[in-house]
């Protein structure tokens, strides 16, 4: 409703700026101050903003980035938090090429590493590595009950695609997850742990951006 040109259209510059803004700052407060009652605060403040016409900066909220970087490092993303979907929706979207994905497509989330592979094997020496959002991914239903408990070279073709025998071609949606198939032999710790790094830092790049971090001192 605010955010619009004259002849009431959408204005997509304002309204993605916007986006931007409340998704990072609500990725980020999920885990520094967690519980919807904390949001109800710089929440309501922001909404103020938008009525009066004023940006919306959160200007009062900023957060520091090595409590960030801490908390994020510590905080346990199991399937259970809605937040832990949220961050791995917002990661398949920083590639490039990854397109709209298919409103007639169901996501779970795919552990990359299986929970049963490190069962068999207790092969990760430190095993919270697990759940952390370096082995978790976005992948259709569909897929995922096929794949869940294979290891990843055999993981691999359905993430790629293959034909079924009636001929039917299925793959992902999800271009990192066939990257990585085309680009790894194993998905191992040392994997995991590095998309994690990466991750974290992509997203303190996004806070950056949308000036949601505190300068030293501040």
């Amino acid at each position: 409703m605010q955010n619009h040109t004259v002849d009431g259209s959408l204005d997509d510059t304002k309204f993605g700026k916007f986006l931007d803004i409340i998704t990072a700052f609500i990725w980020s407060y999920a885990l520094t101050n967690p519980g919807v009652n904390s949001l109800r605060t710089p929440v309501y403040a922001a909404m103020l903003n938008i009525v009066n016409g004023q940006d919306v900066t959160f200007s009062e909220n900023l957060f520091d980035e090595n409590r960030f970087r801490s908390i994020f490092a510590n905080y346990i993303f199991s399937n259970q938090r809605t937040v832990t979907k949220a961050y791995i929706a917002w990661w398949a979207f920083t590639f490039d090429k990854q397109e709209l994905l298919s409103l007639e497509s169901s996501f779970n989330i795919e552990h990359i590493f299986p929970k049963a592979r490190q069962q068999k094997e207790n092969s990760l020496k430190d095993s919270r590595s697990i759940e952390l959002l370096g082995n978790k991914s976005l992948l259709e239903k569909r897929i995922n009950i096929r794949a869940s408990d294979y290891r990843f070279a055999d993981k691999k073709k359905y993430y790629i695609g293959f034909t079924t025998s009636k001929g039917e071609k299925k793959a992902t949606e999800v271009v990192e997850l066939i990257e990585l198939a085309n680009k790894l032999s194993d998905f191992t710790e040392n994997e995991i742990k590095e998309r994690n790094n990466m991750i974290l830092d992509r997203f303190v790049e996004y806070l950056k951006a949308n000036n949601l971090l505190a300068l030293p001192n501040q």
